[in-house]
């Protein structure tokens, strides 16, 4: 794993593609030599209420939560938490440029014992992804 949830101010479906950015993070989790593609996972809901600031409508967010399972090193959280914002921020360079926009990252641990899962999507990848 990781999971990658996205919450994000509504007001941002117009000026990014969420897809793409989607896809740029799973690429920079990849990148990161951390994660294993079949364990990355990520997701984006936008926020159905939204007051920032002074409340003015044309403020937006993207606030990305990192969830992965325990036993990883400090120092390689840290490198992939720079890592992925880095890419995160690339990606948002013109939505920072021209417009109110805060982008936030949080990593942190899941506690294996309190998070059962199972999966089949291994089976379903082609071998060299697994």
């Amino acid at each position: 794993m990781p999971h990658f949830h996205i919450d994000y101010s509504p007001n941002l479906e117009a000026r990014m593609d969420m897809l793409a950015f989607c896809t740029c993070l799973r690429d920079a989790a990849m990148e990161t030599g951390l994660f294993p593609l079949a364990g990355i996972r990520i997701r984006a809901t936008p926020a159905a209420h939204v007051v920032m600031a002074d409340g003015n409508p044309d403020h937006a967010f993207l606030d990305l939560s990192v969830r992965l399972r325990e036993g990883r090193t400090q120092e390689a959280k840290e490198k992939a938490t720079k890592h992925i914002f880095e890419a995160a921020a690339a990606f948002c360079a013109p939505l920072l440029e021209t417009s109110s926009f805060m982008l936030s990252l949080e990593m942190r641990d899941i506690d294996a014992a309190l998070s059962p899962k199972v999966s089949s999507i291994r089976q379903y990848l082609p071998q060299e992804a697994t």
